[in-house]
């Protein structure tokens, strides 16, 4: 059984830092090519930061050079370190496979950032 959980998220004031983590378990390894989703209301789910098998990292645009994605195998966790976070980061995170995820998504977890 697959399972994936995130979580970290929060409410934060713009240009303040939150972590998210994502615990994979199951038939999905962090070794995999995983990323993180989100999704703000009424808008549909984009891939904003994702990391390869050879451990290669991609950003979305709207993210580079604010979000840094990695993984810690030992313990099949995938994180995300946002940083300057804006007002326009607001949405639920979700950790999944790239490029195409699996069919059962976590519960994912809120980022709100209001100042």
């Amino acid at each position: 059984q697959v399972q994936l959980v995130e979580s970290g998220g929060g409410s934060v004031q713009p240009v303040g830092s939150l972590r998210l983590s994502c615990v994979a378990s199951g038939s999905i390894s962090s070794t995999y090519h995983m990323g993180w989703y989100r999704q703000a209301p009424g808008k549909q789910r984009d891939l904003v930061a994702d990391i390869t098998r050879g451990g290669t990292t991609n950003y979305a645009d709207s993210v580079k050079g604010r979000f840094t994605i990695s993984r810690d195998n030992a313990k099949n966790t995938v994180y995300l370190q946002m940083n300057s976070l804006k007002p326009e980061d607001t949405a639920v995170y979700y950790c999944n496979l790239v490029p195409i995820p699996y069919q059962y998504w976590g519960q994912g977890t809120q980022v709100t950032v209001s100042s």
